[in-house]
């Protein structure tokens, strides 16, 4: 066999076993019970007995709001979509790898396209509508709305979606 017969086999199947590799992966049973909504507004609950201070570029009632947000758009529909083509392929596989890893990594001061952002007023307010919203959300029976980028998601997809989000926002908080 010459070198380049050899390279070839060599490089596809490197290519197969990754591939392989990183299918089980995503899709390997996961225990997400830390990533349960109720386990969320018991923190959520302890932080509003505090005074929290932000790192982040945006204070926390409009990042509380933008939380809020993204959970009520689950239920109402977003206000723009990426193309379905975004939403198949890298929107699914970011969720995916979101999942898989138990985190999310985003920019934490990019809104949501056609998001109303809501600035200037007590995190306590903004803190109430995120709780409200999530509690709205654990009680909704409707079909669940595409998501802006992950596109079709379950309500249990999107309850860990929304734990991810809200924990990935929290990074930019500490206690005063």
């Amino acid at each position: 066999m010459n070198r380049r017969r050899f390279a070839k086999y060599v490089v596809t199947g490197a290519f197969l076993g990754v591939a392989g590799g990183g299918y089980h992966w995503l899709n390997a049973p996961r225990d997400q019970s830390h990533l349960a909504l109720d386990l969320m507004l018991d923190k959520l609950d302890d932080l509003s007995r505090q005074p929290l201070q932000t790192t982040g570029a945006w204070d926390a009632f409009r990042t509380f709001n933008h939380l809020a947000q993204s959970v009520e758009f689950s239920m109402s529909g977003f206000p723009q979509q990426k193309s379905p083509l975004f939403q198949n392929t890298v929107g699914q596989l970011a969720y995916r790898v979101f999942s898989a890893r138990g985190e999310m990594s985003h920019g934490l001061d990019e809104v949501i396209p056609g998001e109303i952002v809501a600035d200037g007023g007590p995190a306590k307010a903004g803190l109430m509508r995120l709780k409200s919203a999530l509690v709205s959300f654990r009680g909704y029976e409707a079909e669940m709305k595409p998501h802006f980028a992950y596109g079709d998601l379950s309500k249990d997809d999107y309850a860990v979606a929304h734990v991810l989000h809200i924990n990935n926002h929290l990074e930019e908080f500490r206690l005063a």
